[in-house]
């Protein structure tokens, strides 16, 4: 019996540890040939020697367990070593099927306190890391497609967070890359679907490096998988990633601890028309001032209100 991504190929941005890692292991045990990207810097915020590592590490364990991958250090973020990371996987094993994007770090400060080079450095890594990666996937597909005159098989699996969906105080540049990530999905599905190609996103909640402080009042289990093990969210990767997932496009996934949540799309809350061939500002207080009158001064959608669900 073949496996659903037997004779694929699959490339992992930071995926030398945690979530990236995870998924890579299960992208291979699927069947999928992988590359294994990580720049290998030690420091959740970027920082440290850049180190080949991590990522020989994950891949020479997807080969010990029979699979197939080799390892990639360049950083995503770099135009030029994104378009060598997918031409690597290309020539490697003969054709690039899936992308996963995962790499990210993060430098937290309120947004006051923020520095340019700290809102910079993370927009760079984040969403300009998936720029990089997708551009060159897309072009890839795009040339295969036209040359086959018909579509091909293409899978784009994102990261995104719940930052986006309900906001993170000491978060804004972490935030604002999670929530171009959303824009950066969407736009792309619409555009390669005629390719062949989908393009959807993740909201994981993991336990990794670089969620130590979010989750650090919650304690493992004695026994049993943590429900914040990065194990939980690697599956639903694999599925997008997988031939059965061809009807999935565009789509904003919430995935944790045994747990998918399908996000809809933002829909309109209430409307509110002028009288008159434009508003005033005493019609718009009328109208607008009862709506909120019940939330206190400066309050925000809550994350259960956001996404429909109850958070821990």
């Amino acid at each position: 019996m073949s496996l659903p991504l037997e004779g694929l190929c699959a490339v992992v941005t930071g995926a030398g540890r945690g979530l990236g890692r995870a998924e890579a292991l299960e992208l291979a045990r699927l069947g999928a040939a992988v590359v294994v990207n990580d720049y290998g810097r030690p420091g959740r915020d970027g920082s440290g020697a850049a180190s080949a590592g991590p990522a020989e590490e994950v891949a020479a364990e997807i080969r010990d367990a029979g699979g197939r991958a080799i390892a990639h250090t360049g950083d995503v973020a770099d135009f030029a070593e994104a378009r060598d990371l997918v031409e690597l996987a290309a020539r490697e094993f003969g054709k690039l099927d899936i992308l996963v994007n995962n790499a990210g770090i993060l430098r937290d400060r309120m947004v006051f306190s923020m520095t340019e080079d700290e809102w910079d450095s993370v927009i760079r890594v984040h969403l300009k890391g998936h720029f990089n990666t997708t551009h060159f996937a897309a072009a890839h597909w795009r040339e295969r497609s036209k040359a086959a005159g018909a579509a091909v098989y293409g899978r784009i699996v994102n990261t995104s967070s719940e930052a986006f969906l309900a906001g993170s105080a000491g978060q804004p540049n972490y935030a604002a890359a999670k929530g171009g990530i959303v824009g950066l999905t969407t736009s792309t599905a619409l555009a390669l679907a005629k390719y062949g190609v989908t393009a959807n996103a993740i909201c994981p909640r993991a336990r990794t490096r670089m969620t130590e402080d979010v989750f650090a009042g919650l304690a493992r289990p004695e026994r049993g998988l943590d429900p914040l093990a990065p194990e939980h969210v690697a599956p639903l990767v694999g599925y997008l990633a997988s031939p059965a997932a061809a009807r999935v496009n565009g789509q904003l996934l919430v995935v944790h601890g045994g747990m998918v949540a399908v996000v809809e799309r933002p829909r309109v809350r209430a409307q509110f028309d002028s009288k008159q061939e434009t508003f005033t500002y005493d019609e718009l207080d009328a109208l607008l001032g009862p709506h909120y009158a019940e939330r206190p001064p400066g309050e925000t959608f809550a994350a259960a209100e956001v996404l429909g669900l109850k958070r821990e």
